[in-house]
């Protein structure tokens, strides 16, 4: 017989639709509730039948009698003995050089519940979005199918003062409360991106700027000598601020002002300052010349590797702007493939809807956004020079997959969750998807991705023919070399770029189509872009959690 699942979480998060994705794959059935208190989850319980629950990420505690009456299965982001709602967090803040993910059943006491399976690993540090989407999701998914297999089978699983714990510092810990976040501009640097990585995405690291209170995100080290008092904003430089910490500086990329009345979201830092009032034209314009985080170039032989790490995937007119300045230099070089791949948690989301919502002009801004990454795919659907191969290893959505779709070859991670739509945001489309998205699945099938705004695994997409293979995550970069090499050899490199030169199309027309749609979408609000965009900008704010959303 067929295992039935209940997925409940707190939010369709990439690790809720990859949990979904992976439990269906495995040739169980799966129903998810999204659930924000007790009483959803007990709605949620009535209203399905189902053999067992599954929680990859629920805030909030099951009620008694549903965990007493049903074997539910929470996924906690830590190793064997380590217990507590901020787990992750904890691990990053003190630079845990191993980490776990655990499934366990729930009980009265969190995370004290028996073990069914558990996973460990070398915790990577870097922000909390980046770790929870990699190795975490990677580890939760492969505990959740162990456990649903040993529960299958009639297993049952393993008190835990029986399982081995294999992490010495596992243990419980208290939340992390609003003063163990915030930061002190005197103390070294790694102290303080440590903080910031474990804060990242939410609820952020507190600190004070420029005598404004403001939560951070998405920082970076910055020099090395304390040019001047810990604090100082020192400069600028593209969407950053740097600010002088005890032993150096640090760049902040993200920020969101934390002393209104009315919620605010996080967006590029020198954007949130100048809105809360911060005389940004007096800050220097810092010309550093240490590589970029964002994007960066390598060449091997005949391959250049053009890689963005954009965060949460949201690419502005100024990411857009620079990519589209680094793909035509590399695009210039002699090289016979061009990869374009990430590095990190997310390919690409398309447009940066937060940078959209904090503009004193909101419709120009996502207009001039659209047309800057439209620039970008029209780059490199034209690119006549090389063979172009998305290398896709963190998760896509909207125009994200769209700019994907533009390259010769699309290939993926097998962790990879695709999102191909708009609808959720209020949006018709452009990147040129009407006609990438059709090219690769057929007109009906474009229609019913976009329609339907259904997540799709690496390998439903390759199924579907959105993409053109799909490697393991463990190997892909070696596997993704190797294809490379392939695709540069004369006989194949020869045959795709005749079948490039042999594709017709007129860019100007299908963009204009596209644009006239989205003119629609923007100004005249016809699919509510205003009100969808402030939800998906500020849901965040409502979901406190180890997630980077």
């Amino acid at each position: 017989m067929t295992q039935r699942v209940l997925i409940l979480a707190s939010a369709n998060n990439s690790l809720t639709q990859r949990a979904t994705l992976a439990v269906r794959r495995s040739g169980r059935t799966a129903r998810i509730a999204i659930v924000h208190c007790e009483s959803d989850i007990r709605r949620a319980v009535e209203a399905n039948r189902f053999d067992i629950v599954v929680c990859p990420y629920l805030t909030t505690k099951i009620p008694a009698d549903i965990h007493l009456r049903w074997t539910c299965v929470v996924l906690h982001p830590g190793p064997v003995g380590d217990r507590g709602p901020h787990a992750l967090d904890w691990a990053i803040s003190e630079r845990e050089p191993l980490w776990g993910v655990t499934a366990l059943t729930a009980v009265e006491e969190m995370d004290a519940g028996p073990v069914w399976s558990t996973r460990t690993f070398a915790l990577p540090w870097r922000r909390k979005s980046a770790v929870y989407n990699t190795v975490i999701a990677d580890a939760a998914i492969e505990c959740l199918l162990e456990a649903l297999d040993k529960a299958g089978r009639g297993l049952s699983p393993t008190p835990q003062t029986e399982t081995p714990q294999q992490v010495a510092h596992a243990r419980p810990r208290p939340a992390m409360r609003r003063g163990d976040r915030r930061i002190r501009w005197s103390d070294d640097a790694t102290t303080i991106l440590s903080l910031i990585h474990a804060s990242d995405g939410s609820p952020g690291a507190q600190a004070t700027i420029a005598d404004l209170p403001m939560l951070v995100y998405d920082a970076d080290r910055g020099r090395d000598d304390p040019p001047a008092p810990p604090g100082t904003a020192l400069g600028r430089r593209e969407e950053a601020i740097e600010i002088a910490c005890g032993d150096g500086s640090i760049w902040v990329g993200r920020l969101r002002f934390s002393g209104g009345a009315d919620p605010s979201c996080k967006g590029p830092a020198i954007q949130v300052l100048a809105r809360a009032g911060f005389p940004v034209p007096a800050l220097p314009v810092v010309d550093e010349t240490r590589k970029s985080r964002e994007i960066r170039y390598r060449r091997k032989g005949e391959i250049g590797f053009l890689t963005i790490d954009f965060y949460n995937g949201a690419m502005g007119p100024g990411q857009c702007g620079r990519l589209l300045a680094a793909f035509a230099y590399t695009a210039a070089q002699d090289t016979k493939v061009l990869v374009l791949e990430n590095d990190g948690a997310y390919f690409s989301n398309g447009i940066d809807l937060s940078a959209v919502h904090l503009s004193e002009d909101p419709e120009g801004e996502a207009w001039r956004n659209l047309l800057a990454i439209n620039n970008v795919c029209r780059a490199i659907l034209t690119c006549s020079t090389q063979v172009t191969i998305a290398a896709v290893t963190g998760n896509a959505g909207a125009g994200g997959v769209m700019l994907a779709l533009a390259a010769d070859l699309v290939v993926a991670a097998d962790r990879v969750v695709f999102n191909p739509h708009y609808r959720t945001i209020g949006l018709s489309g452009s990147e040129f998807h009407t006609y990438s998205l059709p090219r690769r699945v057929g007109g009906d099938t474009a229609q019913r991705l976009l329609r339907e705004c259904r997540a799709l695994d690496a390998a439903g997409a390759a199924d579907l023919g959105l993409i053109d293979a799909v490697a393991p995550s463990v190997r892909f970069d070696g596997w993704l070399a190797e294809l490379a090499d392939e695709c540069a050899h004369p006989a194949r490199w020869g045959a795709m770029m005749a079948a490039k030169q042999s594709r017709t199309f007129d860019l100007n027309e299908i963009e204009g189509a596209e644009l006239r749609r989205m003119a629609r979408d923007i100004f005249r609000d016809e699919k509510e872009f205003r009100r969808k965009r402030r939800a998906f900008v500020l849901g965040d704010l409502r979901h406190a959690s180890v997630a980077g959303l």
